[in-house]
């Protein structure tokens, strides 16, 4: 296999290669369900892991980002992205086979502590492989196209994500019905498939085509320096880190929150959680068709103020009441959370992609992955810090009414975790101000972003419902002058018939 990249892609190069960077992540996507999150929480849990190893496993993703550092030396020194990438997943998907098959290969199986060492090496090599394939994506993805493709590749991996994830839960508890003894097997055996779905991952990278990469000079720290010398990348930088602070100061608590002070059951949380990916899914295809003509900062400067409302409406949920109600408001924050998360996750992604120049891409987005993954890690961890403080703080409001029975009407609670719902979206808001410092190439006014979605909508009502029943919601004012002009007329005949 001819692994040398190539000086100019044709046509058909290019299609192919768009292809197997879907096929790629669909591939990877379903190793992620097996291998973590939810399950491998579960999996840790079974084998006995301390709150403090569970919080190692939470922290490694975020920890080794720092190697990627090491990825822009490779891809400086040897000259192909492709090699790197293919041969940095290959040995992050080493680890997650043997976790699979140690308990085979020995009757003590797998403790608590290989399974994060083991996890240890698979996110170092994960990281170096992330940064050279963002830098090989640059070349090859034509940038009128970026947040197209990367929409429709991203819709595809959550859809993906959503059937495993209720397909294996649903196993999983037949397992623990019927089968208690083996629980912990299967979850080695997730691993196992993991592992080789990965490798799959492997075989279709190093049949994707790879654009011959513009030299880079200079050594690997003058390299790094690079970026926060860049006045516009750099004022990206700190949009990005503190808008992902005050995200993480509060969002990794909601499922505690609803869990705790809720009382909801595992099973509702689980569902709210699929209801917000099945709207991301759904919007996903619109925010890449808008990044492409209206720009991904203008995305952004949209979808973050609903972000931030659904922040804060989580310090109004648990407001005692109808249960019926509380879950109501719950949907309505998860539908338009999944809808604003996916413009937002996704602009971010491709205006640092955008911003980087071709020859330094490799060193540009790895800074900006190692000061969010910094500011990521910081925020959960001085939340969990000021956590004992506010569960002592209590600070209720009530609306005092001396009429029709009511004594008073209880309109809000802070204790515990509704301070950092608060707290984080207050700070959310701050550091959406600094987005205006960030300067993208095709910006445009963001109120032309808002008329041509309102034009949008209206059409397609108007296809929907018809004309008629489209006027009458959006033009009211012309229906009244029609009527008046049409009432006008009638008076007018009536007084002088012909």
């Amino acid at each position: 296999m001819n692994l040398k990249p190539v000086k100019n892609l044709s046509e058909d190069q290019l299609k192919s290669g768009l292809k197997l960077v879907v096929a790629d992540g669909l591939s990877a996507e379903a190793m992620v369900v097996f291998t973590s999150g939810t399950f491998l929480t579960a999996m840790a849990i079974q084998m006995g892991a301390s709150n403090f190893q569970l919080g190692v496993l939470a922290a490694l993703p975020t920890f080794t980002t720092i190697f990627q550092l090491l990825s822009i030396w490779l891809v400086q020194k040897f000259k192909n992205r492709r090699a790197i990438t293919a041969f940095c997943n290959f040995m992050a998907r080493v680890p997650l086979i043997a976790i699979g098959v140690l308990p085979f290969l020995f009757t003590a199986g797998t403790s608590i502590e290989i399974l994060i060492v083991m996890l240890f090496f698979q996110h170092i090599f994960g990281d170096l492989a992330g940064a050279s394939w963002n830098a090989w994506m640059k070349d090859l993805i034509p940038g009128s196209k970026l947040g197209s493709f990367f929409s429709h590749r991203s819709r595809m991996a959550q859809t993906l994500n959503v059937s495993l994830s209720l397909a294996t839960a649903l196993g999983l508890d037949y397992i623990k019905s019927h089968y208690p003894a083996s629980e912990i097997m299967v979850y080695h055996l997730l691993f196992l498939a993991g592992g080789m779905l990965g490798m799959v991952s492997v075989v279709l990278l190093l049949r994707t085509p790879e654009p011959e990469a513009s030299k880079i000079d200079g050594n690997l720290f003058a390299l790094f320096s690079r970026p926060l010398k860049n006045r516009n990348f750099r004022n990206l930088l700190i949009f990005n880190s503190c808008w992902a602070f005050a995200l993480n100061l509060a969002t990794p608590f909601f499922a505690v929150f609803m869990m705790k002070t809720m009382g909801l059951p595992v099973a509702y949380i689980i569902g709210l959680g699929i209801i917000s990916q099945l709207s991301s899914i759904v919007s996903i295809k619109i925010w890449g068709r808008y990044s492409d003509r209206f720009s991904n900062k203008n995305i952004v400067a949209f979808c973050a103020p609903l972000y931030i409302a659904c922040i804060l409406a989580f310090a109004f949920a648990a407001t005692p009441g109808n249960i019926h109600t509380m879950l109501a408001l719950l949907v309505v924050i998860h539908v338009i959370s999944g809808l604003s998360t996916a413009g937002i996750n996704l602009s971010l992604s491709n205006i640092g992609i955008k911003l980087a120049p071709n020859n330094e891409a490799i060193a540009y987005i790895t800074a900006k992955n190692m000061f969010v993954a910094l500011f990521s890690t910081l925020a959960p961890v001085v939340g969990g810090l000021m956590a004992d403080f506010f569960v002592s703080h209590r600070i209720e409001w009530n609306l005092h009414l001396g009429f029709i029975g009511m004594h008073h009407l209880h309109l809000l609670t802070l204790q515990g975790w509704n301070y950092f719902f608060i707290i984080g979206g207050v700070l959310a808001l701050i550091s959406l101000r600094l987005l205006k410092q960030v300067n993208e190439k095709g910006e445009i006014r963001n109120r032309r972003m808002v008329i041509h979605m309102q034009s949008r909508f209206r059409s397609k009502l108007r296809d929907r419902l018809g004309y008629n029943v489209t006027a009458k919601l959006y033009y009211p004012q012309a229906v009244m002058h029609r009527r008046k002009i049409m009432r006008l007329k009638q008076r007018q005949e009536y007084r002088n018939p012909v």
